[in-house]
C-alpha cells in the first residue's frame, strides 16, 4: 500500500472517532473534507450573535472542514479577547491564536444588556488573556499568519468593523514579508467574507462604526468580497432550541440565556452566522448571490449598491428559506465540544 493511500486511510479513521465522540452517524460523512483555512475577525462585545458565530466556527472545525488560523478583534473593549479565548478552550483550541487592533480610534464596546454576559464568561471559564489590551497587534498577527500560508488559501471572514483590515493593506514589509499589506492580501487571500452592510441601500453598524476603514476596504480590497447583509440575519433567528437544551456549563448557552432573558422571545437574529456559514462552506445552497460594487455614500456610513455582473462585490440573497436557514445555523451552534 503507497504511503498516500495509507495517509487517507489514516486520516478516515481519525474522522470517524471524531465523529463518533460527537454521537453523530458515521453515515452521514462527506466522501471528501476540504478543509479551508479561515481568520475570523470579529467585534464580539455589542451583540451575541459573535458568540454564535464562533460556535457555529468550532463545529465545522471538529468535522474537519475548517482550519481556524487566527481570532481576532476589531473592537478594544477589555472583555473581548477574553470572551473569545474562553470559546476556543471550551471546544479544546486554547491555542489558537488571538490578537487585537491597535488603533488609536479604535471602537470600544460592550453589550448593552444589563446583565452582562461579557463579564460572566471571563469569570465563569477558563482563558489564558486577563484583558484585550494584553493580547498582540492583530495586523502582525495577520502579516505572520498570512505570510506562512500557500498562495490564494485564506478565507478571512469580519463579522465586525473594518479597522484591522484598513491597517492590514496599509502595512509594509517586515521580518514576516517583504510584501506590503496589499500585495500580501492580493497573494494569501482567496476571499473575504463580511457580514456589513445594508441592500440595496442603508445603514449598518460594523459599517458606520468605523467608516473611514469600510471606505478604505470597499474601494481598495484586492480579492472578492461577499457580503452578508443586514436583511439578510434579520430574518433567521435562531438561540431559542440551544438555550433549551439540557446541556450544562456552556459559555455559548450562557450568554444567549442571559441576553434571551432581557428580549429576543422568538431567537435572536443571526447577522454574524450567516457570513461564517458562507465563509466555510460556501453561499449554495443557502444563498444565490448578485455581483456589484458596495460603495459608502457619506461619511454617516450609508452604503449604496451598484448591479454590475463583472462586478468585485457580492451580496446574498436567499435561496433557502430564512427559517430553513436558522435550522442549519442552529443545530452547529447547539454542537458541543468533541472528546478530550
Amino acid at each position: 500500500m503507497g504511503g498516500k493511500a495509507m495517509k487517507k486511510i489514516i486520516g478516515l479513521i481519525g474522522l470517524i472517532l471524531l465523529v463518533a465522540c460527537q454521537g453523530q452517524s458515521v453515515a452521514s460523512l462527506p466522501e471528501e473534507v476540504e478543509s479551508v483555512r479561515l481568520i475570523l475577525d470579529t467585534d464580539l462585545g455589542p451583540d451575541y450573535d459573535d458568540v454564535g458565530a464562533m460556535a457555529l466556527m468550532h463545529a465545522l472545525a471538529d468535522s474537519g472542514q475548517v482550519q481556524i488560523l487566527a481570532t481576532l478583534s476589531s473592537n478594544a473593549d477589555e472583555r473581548v479577547v477574553p470572551c473569545m479565548e474562553v470559546i476556543n478552550t471550551y471546544f479544546n483550541r486554547p491555542e489558537i491564536p488571538v490578537g487585537v487592533t491597535k488603533s488609536s480610534t479604535a471602537a470600544s464596546l460592550t453589550t448593552w444588556h444589563k446583565e452582562k454576559w461579557t463579564d460572566a464568561l471571563p469569570a465563569h471559564y477558563p482563558h489564558p488573556t486577563v484583558k484585550t489590551s494584553d493580547a498582540p497587534d492583530a495586523v502582525a498577527i495577520y502579516r505572520q499568519l498570512l505570510s506562512q500560508q500557500p498562495d490564494s488559501s485564506v478565507v478571512i471572514c469580519t463579522i465586525g468593523f473594518f479597522t484591522n483590515l484598513k491597517e492590514l493593506l496599509r502595512s509594509q514589509g517586515d521580518t514576516y514579508s517583504p510584501l506590503s499589506g496589499k500585495e500580501l492580501v492580493a497573494r494569501k487571500v482567496k476571499r473575504l467574507v463580511s457580514m456589513a452592510g445594508a441592500f440595496p441601500e442603508g445603514k449598518e453598524f460594523n459599517v458606520y462604526c468605523d467608516v473611514e476603514s469600510s471606505r478604505a476596504v470597499a474601494d481598495e480590497w484586492p480579492t472578492e468580497i461577499i457580503f452578508s447583509g443586514f436583511e439578510i440575519g434579520d430574518k433567521v433567528l435562531t438561540g431559542k432550541k440551544l438555550v433549551a437544551m439540557p446541556t450544562e456549563h456552556s459559555p455559548v448557552k450562557e450568554a444567549f440565556a442571559m441576553s434571551f432573558a432581557e428580549g429576543d422571545p422568538d431567537g435572536r437574529m443571526s447577522w454574524d452566522q450567516t457570513a461564517v456559514l458562507v465563509a466555510i462552506k460556501g453561499y449554495a445552497p443557502y444563498f444565490d448571490i448578485e455581483r456589484g460594487h458596495f460603495q459608502l455614500s457619506d461619511a454617516e456610513g450609508n452604503n449604496s449598491w451598484k448591479v454590475d455582473p463583472q462586478g468585485p462585490h457580492a451580496r446574498l440573497l436567499f435561496r433557502m428559506t430564512p427559517q430553513q436557514i436558522a435550522a442549519v445555523i442552529e443545530d452547529y451552534m447547539m454542537h458541543q465540544p468533541a472528546c478530550k
